[in-house]
């Protein structure tokens, strides 16, 4: 049996994007509850010191692990080396604390204005820059492997690279050290087919988020073309097992594959409206008992 991991984004407790949004919910609030919920780590956030000797101590107090860290990436509008250059501290820190693999989303072009914008106003790359794009990601997935830490490109809803198609010509243009971060969430909203789309790409796959969909906040969010972010105001995110998403499926594709990184529900809500530990405990249960279904092993 492969052995995954089980960990959760801090985002179910506190938005960086949007401060409202749980701002004043301490660190240390986000992770005793993480720890309570039964996750063995926590990704990066807005919160979490930036220099490894004063996270570590703080996280292994709580008897958790660092699982990886979101970067706003700028490769379709930088040089390699001026990009590494740029992540070269959050990768740092992602080696210091243990960390495996980044969290890379490329968001050029803008984004943070973006998330307020209806979703169809999104960048786009033509059609005919995808070998020259996929070549710079790879250059710079090697130099990040190099380092050790490596890219988990996340397809993300507002990004150049959102639907299942332009996942496929990434995939397709770019080598083996680009892994894919596979996220079950963005890619039903992006209108892909979260099924399809793990079968075609588990042997790529390096890391998961784990993010169920309301149906009925999608189809809101559709028919209104609403904004990134008036849609997880609405609910349209979830824990895993509480949405429209069939896991099992899922899971076993990816256990079959011989997946053996983490598992990181992430689903970011009201807090005001979906309790943080209520949801983060259901996340987990679920997940537990999903990967379990599926075939894996998990390693609390």
């Amino acid at each position: 049996m492969t052995t995954v991991r089980i960990g959760i984004n801090p985002i179910t407790w506190t938005n960086d994007d949007v401060p409202e949004l749980g701002g004043d919910t301490p660190l240390e609030v986000c992770l005793s509850e993480t720890k309570l919920a039964g996750y063995a780590g926590s990704e990066l956030g807005g919160k979490f010191p930036r220099q490894a000797e004063v996270l570590r101590p703080i996280v292994k107090g709580h008897g958790l692990e660092i699982v990886s860290g979101w970067y706003d990436g700028r490769i379709a509008e930088k040089e390699v080396d001026e990009e590494f250059d740029a992540i070269l501290p959050h990768l740092t820190l992602l080696k210091e604390m243990g960390s495996k693999v980044v969290v890379y989303a490329d968001t050029s072009y803008g984004r943070h204005g973006a998330i307020h914008d209806p979703a169809s106003i999104r960048p786009e790359l033509p059609d005919g820059d995808w070998a020259s794009y996929g070549k710079k990601v790879t250059q710079l997935a090697e130099k990040m492997a190099d380092f050790g830490v490596r890219m988990g490109y996340h397809h993300h809803m507002g990004t150049v690279v959102q639907t299942d198609e332009e996942i496929d010509l990434l995939m397709e243009h770019t080598g083996e050290a680009v892994g894919l971060l596979f996220d079950t969430g963005h890619c039903l909203y992006a209108g892909g087919d979260p099924y399809a789309l793990v079968r075609r790409h588990a042997k790529r796959i390096n890391h998961v988020h784990l993010k169920d969909v309301r149906k009925a906040e999608l189809e809101k969010a559709l028919q209104q073309d609403l904004s990134f972010m008036g849609a997880v105001m609405n609910g349209i995110f979830t824990v895993t097992g509480d949405g429209m998403i069939d896991y099992n499926d899922i899971l076993k594709v990816l256990a079959q594959n011989n997946y053996s990184g983490w598992l990181v529900v992430e689903a970011e809500q009201d807090p005001n409206k979906a309790n943080p530990l209520v949801y983060a405990t259901m996340g987990y249960k679920n997940t537990r008992q999903l990967a379990e279904n599926a075939g894996f092993t998990v390693q609390s």
